[in-house]
């Protein structure tokens, strides 16, 4: 290949990159109602797994005494039957989180959907669970 080929070969895939950056970039982050209804419904709809029933005040109070962080931090690593992210392993945190909030607050909470300090409150809680599941799993005290 020539040295101008390769420069209009590299030019074009870097336009091509970038247009695919931007097209990422503009589309919404999706809501938590969105994020309910295409993953969480499954067992939050129905009690799954004893999962809380969305709008059950009675099963998500206990809860939602939790500070929002560390709520959603312990779902998004897995808690209980609760496989992480949901078990939907390209589900972004911030998405997770924001329906984690949808949920709370069909039940009474009135928690807001996670802005940028919160989502640092959650990594940092993340961070905490994870380390206190391989403490378990090391321990061998890590409930199946």
């Amino acid at each position: 290949m020539t040295f101008r080929k390769t420069i209009a070969a590299i030019t074009l895939l870097s336009g091509a990159a970038l247009c695919a950056t931007a097209q990422a970039q503009s589309q919404p982050v999706k809501t938590g109602e969105q994020v309910y209804k295409e993953t969480c419904v499954t067992c939050h709809g129905t009690g799954l797994l004893k999962a809380p029933k969305f709008g059950d005040k009675k099963d998500w109070a206990e809860l939602i005494k939790e500070p929002q962080a560390t709520l959603t931090a312990d779902g998004w690593v897995g808690v209980r039957d609760m496989p992480a992210k949901g078990g939907k392993p390209d589900l972004a945190i911030e998405a997770f989180a924001r329906a984690v909030a949808y949920m709370a607050r069909s039940a009474g909470a009135t928690w807001k959907d996670p802005d940028a300090a919160m989502m640092k409150q959650i990594q940092a809680e993340e961070k905490k669970a994870l380390d206190k599941k391989a403490k378990e799993a090391k321990d061998g005290k890590a409930k199946k």
